[in-house]
């Protein structure tokens, strides 16, 4: 109870006293662990990593830009999409524990929370391109969106009914309202997070904690009506009051395996020795876990209500996938999404290992790839009979449009590691994360 009190501060006072917060931060000042060297990041060290994505990254976007006008505009476009809600996935869910971490004061976290401000801040990316994407469906009148079509509205009881939300003005001004809030609500906590590291002035610490409260429930709202606008409405005739938090899982998942991918990669650069252990990635290897666990509840779960209640308008989300060809990635989403990940990851040792932890934190990546495949790729056919059987060029396409989007996000992230210290070096609770240990 002593302990939780003392993680506990009142709004407007700390638990320690002036001298004992000066006396915190000789320690950390004096602390070998924490010098210059073993806390930041060269850009000569991040470019090694960094380049390479971002050569990549281009190379598949040009792929990516000769398919619009020799392969498919829709199919580069569902590409693009895949890979962005990938990518925004990965912001979001950091944007979440970001604020999760604050609001709970989880001091386990302080020398991890850093990358995930870092992936949070990249959210304008995703959000950007989603703004680009809205105004593309609008100017053509849909492309994937065929409820933009004024021939498919033309008649349709349905789009009649839902026109007070479903129309193309509403649309872009929500897409617009999505970004602001996670641009806003990223670049706030990961800028007084840095303030902190050069003023050590613990008000920032709980500042951020109070927004943090506020900016759950917006964020919550925000992410799960976006997953309505762009992923639920490729077929305005299904819908899903779970479909916020199958999203949602995703992102949570994501986020804490880039972030696994991050830290490997940091310290196999010789950084942050002894500052981010085993007991870190263990922790951070229960959330992949937990998460993994929880995106298979809420699918099974939205599956087994659809499949029980037997409504024409739900079921047919799924028999369609059946029946166009696409049941192999439905049994692809059982298999590698649950039950592989599963069975490795409930073992402790893995969960403890950099290098293993990164690898499954990889993997993951590639099934939320293949999940947001599975909800976007088969539109395509439900739409044009003719795209049932996709020929390889618009595989190769889709895949090249995913590549070119991740590995340029990947290149900013890396980037990004370079501008600031790879933890909060003046955090309250610092002195915490660095004596963190598991005993689970």
């Amino acid at each position: 109870m002593s302990q939780i009190a003392a993680n506990h501060p009142a709004p407007d006072i700390t638990a320690l006293s002036d001298e004992q917060w000066a006396h915190r931060l000789e320690s950390f000042a004096n602390d070998a662990r924490l010098h210059e060297d073993n806390i930041s990041m060269p850009k000569a060290v991040a470019s090694k990593i960094g380049l390479p994505m971002l050569v990549v990254g281009l190379l598949m976007l040009v792929v990516s830009a000769i398919g619009i006008f020799s392969v498919s505009f829709s199919h580069t476009l569902a590409g693009l999409e895949i890979g962005i809600f990938t990518i925004l996935a990965i912001s979001l869910g950091s944007l979440f524990w970001t604020m999760v971490f604050h609001a709970l004061n989880a001091g386990w976290s302080i020398t991890m929370r850093r990358q995930f401000e870092n992936l949070a801040s990249l959210v304008w990316i995703p959000a950007l391109c989603l703004i680009a994407i809205a105004i593309i469906e609008v100017l053509n009148q849909g492309v994937l969106l065929t409820w933009l079509d004024p021939a498919v509205r033309e008649g349709n009881h349905l789009l009649e009914v839902k026109a007070p939300y479903l129309n193309a003005n509403f649309f872009i001004i929500r897409v617009f309202i999505y970004a602001t809030c996670w641009i806003v609500l990223s670049r706030l906590l990961l800028g007084w997070s840095r303030k902190s590291d050069e003023t050590g002035d613990r008000a920032l610490g709980r500042k951020a904690r109070f927004w943090s409260s506020f900016g759950i429930p917006v964020f919550a709202l925000s992410t799960t009506f976006c997953a309505f606008d762009f992923l639920m409405s490729l077929d305005y005739r299904f819908f899903s009051t779970m479909w916020g938090v199958y999203f949602f899982a995703s992102c949570a998942l994501g986020s804490a395996s880039t972030v696994a991918i991050v830290m490997t990669l940091t310290k196999s650069a010789g950084k942050l020795q002894g500052v981010v252990t085993n007991e870190h990635f263990h922790d951070l290897g229960k959330l992949v876990f937990a998460f993994i666990v929880f995106w298979t509840y809420v699918t099974f779960s939205q599956y087994f209500l659809i499949w029980y209640s037997n409504i024409p308008e739900e079921t047919m989300w799924f028999t369609a996938r059946r029946e166009i060809g696409f049941d192999w990635l439905f049994k692809v989403m059982i298999i590698g999404h649950f039950i592989f990940p599963f069975l490795v990851l409930i073992w402790r040792p893995i969960k403890r290992s950099p290098k293993l932890l990164s690898i499954m934190g990889a993997y993951i990546l590639v099934m939320i790839a293949l999940d947001m495949a599975w909800i976007i790729l088969p539109m395509l056919a439900v739409q044009d009979p003719s795209h049932a059987t996709p020929k390889i060029s618009e595989h190769l396409i889709t895949v090249a449009s995913v590549l070119g989007v991740v590995m340029i996000y990947g290149w900013f992230a890396t980037m990004k590691m370079t501008k600031s210290p790879l933890i909060p070096t003046k955090d309250p609770m610092l002195h915490e994360a660095l004596s963190h240990k598991n005993y689970v």
